[in-house]
């Protein structure tokens, strides 16, 4: 059987397509192929560049496709719901002109009636691939349980965080969260359901909980004391996405949808998914399972794929032109370079081990006080983290930036940065390792395109922070750096001693 996955770049796109280049030939179809370059699956799979909104791009990824996933949606888009038709209608017809036998679609579990605008575009995009002439399973899950999910990292920081909560009503709505591994499963199984079945599923875990039972019991699993919980009524799901936005790293734009889903009771219906795809012997993963799962991948930094991972709606997606003045427009530059003694390796290794919980070698209160200004106004803030402790690969995001690319040439290798977070023009980060005579040449770049008046006045607003900011980043990454190879030096002749 041959697939096509659409979104492989996104949470459960990612992962499936690991799986599936088990089961048969897969191709993934991104905007952006550079996003697998690094991935280990994506070696064994065919990377295609097209665009959902393209006809002639998802036309060619159709041909010779047996099952095709669609695993995405604009969540932070101002017009989402306009894209999500327009992209659904041109896959549903590229599908049927190429003669796919199957589609199958994640979209979100919800109840009849009026619904908030993310979980009505999910629905239609479903009611759009089912009228497609192409049998087709719609799946709909509601919180799913997994390291690195948005829904997870929010229920995470918020019981961590906080063990007194003021919550809104919504705390005590009934839930049916299901566990990510379970997700997967429905998913490759319903790639092989029989050709007449053309309708939705509900796929759930085994248990009905409510949002408040499910963070007493994560506070449990993860061994933290009972949390003491004040429901108001005040609170709606608008106030209620900016607090997540300030206490935990899932951005606005992205706890406003989730929070929208869980003002209803999101519980199946049926569950005859179950008839085609059959329970594992050891039967679905239960809440405190999942839970413990998801910890366990966390503390050993072993997170496959990260809500982060996908692309963040209003931002810029262009490359660092190769001439900084390209088009006559301004240009703002930083640039510093520091020529020492550090192993290049060494060097390389704090470059790319640099965000997260290791911070960024510099005044770490300026760098906190902007991530705070950019959570403040729904950016993504800093606390998005790393994927990985200690490795990057393109597409990563990284606190507030995403990685842009990874190079490792003959003339040296360089870490490129874009940033994310809410600012006025376009802006880079390049950090770049050269081998010299004795040790090493570190290359420090930040390039800002600024947009209109406004874009000019924030520049030259933080100028004069520049020096104490990116200087000191100079100096702090290239001092670690020589002291984390004199490290490796020690520890090798230990070793040979």
């Amino acid at each position: 059987m041959r697939y096509l996955v659409t979104g492989a770049t996104g949470y459960i796109g990612g992962r499936l397509a690991a799986r599936l280049v088990d089961a048969g030939p897969v191709r993934c179809l991104v905007r952006d192929p550079d996003k697998l370059r690094d991935v280990p699956w994506a070696q064994r799979a065919e990377i295609v560049s097209g665009d959902l909104l393209d006809p002639a791009s998802i036309r060619a990824a159709c041909e010779g496709v047996d099952v095709l996933y669609y695993l995405v949606h604009s969540l932070s888009d101002r017009e989402f719901a306009a894209t999500d038709r327009r992209a659904a209608l041109i896959t549903a017809q590229a599908a049927r002109d190429a003669g796919v036998r199957r589609i199958v679609y994640l979209g979100g579990l919800h109840p009849d009636g009026p619904l908030s605008e993310h979980l009505a575009s999910r629905a239609e995009v479903g009611e759009i691939l089912l009228r497609s002439g192409v049998p087709t399973a719609v799946l709909q899950a509601a919180v799913i349980l997994g390291s690195g999910s948005a829904s997870f990292e929010m229920l995470r920081y918020l019981t961590e965080r906080l063990p007194v909560m003021v919550t809104p009503r919504w705390v005590h709505n009934r839930i049916q969260p299901i566990a990510v591994r379970d997700v997967l499963r429905y998913l490759i199984g319903a790639a092989t359901l029989p050709p007449e079945v053309n309708r939705i599923f509900d796929i759930g875990g085994p248990e009905v909980l409510t949002y408040l039972d499910m963070m007493q019991r994560y506070a449990a699993v993860a061994g933290l004391p009972s949390r003491r919980i004040v429901p108001v009524p005040v609170l709606t799901p608008h106030l209620s996405a900016h607090w997540v936005n300030v206490v935990t790293p899932v951005p606005k734009s992205i706890a406003g949808p989730l929070i929208e889903s869980l003002v209803h009771e999101v519980v199946c219906s049926e569950q005859d998914i179950r008839e085609y795809v059959p329970d594992p012997p050891e039967g679905r993963t239960g809440y405190d399972r999942a839970v413990q799962l998801a910890l366990a991948k966390i503390s050993g930094g072993d997170v496959e794929t990260r809500w982060s991972g996908a692309a963040v709606g209003d931002m810029p997606s262009d490359p660092l032109p190769t001439d900084p003045r390209w088009s006559g427009g301004t240009v703002y530059l930083d640039e510093r370079e520091h020529a020492g003694t550090a192993d290049p390796d060494a060097l390389w290794e704090v470059v790319t081990g640099i965000g997260g919980e290791r911070g960024w070698y510099s005044f770490p209160l300026a760098w906190a006080v902007r991530g705070w200004m950019d959570r403040i106004v729904g950016g993504v803030g800093l606390r998005r983290g790393r994927r990985d402790p200690d490795r990057l690969q393109t597409g990563d995001a990284l606190d507030w930036w995403r990685v842009e690319q990874l190079r490792d040439g003959a003339d040296g290798r360089m870490l490129r940065l874009r940033a994310e977070m809410k600012v006025p023009g376009r802006a880079w980060l390049e950090m770049v390792v050269r081998p010299v005579p004795g040790g090493s040449s570190y290359g420090q770049r930040a390039v800002f395109i600024p947009r209109g008046l406004t874009g000019h006045l924030y520049w030259w607003s933080v100028a004069p922070f520049h020096g104490i900011v990116f200087g000191g980043m100079v100096r702090n990454i290239t001092r670690t750096a020589e002291r984390l190879g004199q490290q490796n030096r020690h520890d090798k002749a230990a070793d040979i001693a």
